[in-house]
């Protein structure tokens, strides 16, 4: 049975995620689903790749992520179906896939879109399933779509380094309101060289040490560690980190020049220093 991973922006509010296993499971009853989240904020790039890329790794080889993350964010003229690392994915040509890659695909085609039909989520569905369906019956990837094609590329939202600190961003509020920074560990201990370090956010809160657990500090401590996906955390224990101390995901929105947005970086940037 092909499995296929679901992601997307759409809410569990309305129809739309049932309509869309609908037409998955109408294109193919053998179609095994699992959903990864319909949470992902609107326009939020670095979040949805943060999602896919660590719940992707956790996949068996062959495995079919659909990713219906801002689909509409230009008029769709086509799809984009890649293999990498023996996975599959299949997306919107809105520069997402390199996010999540970190790197270029292995291999890419374009699926293009009927121009004569209304282009809407469950028709993009209808034709990832029929590509699924497709190479599930033997067809060369090659041969779906068109090779060698164009596609927008987008650059991960990476930290900033110097020899004595490194600048991440929040990329994710969890469900308990911890918050995650884009440093992951290798690149965390590779700054430090063995250096004492502070980890400094919202202008003056400090953490000095990285814990294992949550339980390494007193109830309502703050504290830092690497999670489950080897990125650092900001926490507390049986408490609501970002709640307190006012810490935001970032937000492209940010990069503008009005002081208003560029005071909203405070809430949103990380530091560590080296000494």
């Amino acid at each position: 049975m092909p499995l296929l991973t679901l992601t997307s922006d759409i809410g569990n509010q309305d129809y739309l995620v049932a309509a869309v296993k609908a037409q998955l499971i109408k294109a193919n009853p053998d179609f095994q689903l699992i959903d990864i989240s319909h949470n992902i904020p609107p326009f939020n790039y670095p979040q949805a790749a943060y999602v896919c890329r660590n719940a992707i790794r956790s996949f068996p080889s062959y495995t079919y992520h659909l990713i219906l993350v801002n689909l509409f964010d230009s008029k769709p003229e086509q799809l984009l179906l890649a293999f990498h690392k023996e996975h599959y994915y299949l997306c919107a040509d809105n520069g997402l896939l390199t996010m999540i890659l970190e790197e270029k695909p292995e291999l890419i085609i374009g699926l293009p879109l009927d121009k004569t039909v209304i282009k809407n989520t469950l028709y993009c569905t209808e034709v990832m399933a029929q590509a699924v369906n497709q190479l599930g019956n033997g067809e060369s990837i090659q041969n779906i779509g068109i090779a060698d094609v164009q596609y927008l590329e987008k650059n991960p939202l990476r930290p900033m380094f110097s020899d004595n600190w490194i600048e991440g961003q929040i990329i994710f509020i969890d469900n308990f309101e911890n918050v995650i920074v884009n440093i992951t560990r290798a690149q965390f201990e590779e700054q430090r060289k063995g250096r004492h370090f502070r980890i400094v956010f919202k202008r003056d809160e400090v953490i000095e040490s990285i814990s294992e657990s949550y339980a390494d500090v007193a109830e309502g401590e703050k504290l830092a560690l690497f999670n489950s996906a080897g990125y650092l955390e900001i926490a507390i224990n049986k408490g609501n980190a970002a709640g307190l101390f006012g810490l935001k995901g970032f937000s492209e929105k940010a990069k503008q020049v009005s002081s208003i947005m560029q005071n909203q970086l405070f809430y949103q940037t990380v530091r560590v220093y080296f000494e």
